[in-house]
């Protein structure tokens, strides 16, 4: 099972995320990046983890 996990404290809402994704699980909400999408969708292709400027996101097999 995949797990994503955001660390608000550092997301500064740039949408890196969000353009990387290739399946859209994220949107900005609220000027912070949440998971919108079904997790269960993730290829594991790490885009948004490796393309986050601030490394807010972790994503865990």
């Amino acid at each position: 099972m995949v797990k994503i996990e955001i660390d608000f404290e550092k997301c500064i809402g740039c949408g890196a995320c969000v353009n990387a994704c290739p399946v859209s699980l994220y949107e900005i909400v609220d000027e912070k990046s949440k998971v919108t999408g079904n997790v269960d969708d993730c290829v594991l292709c790490r885009a948004c983890e490796t393309t986050c400027p601030v490394g807010a996101i972790t994503i865990t097999e």
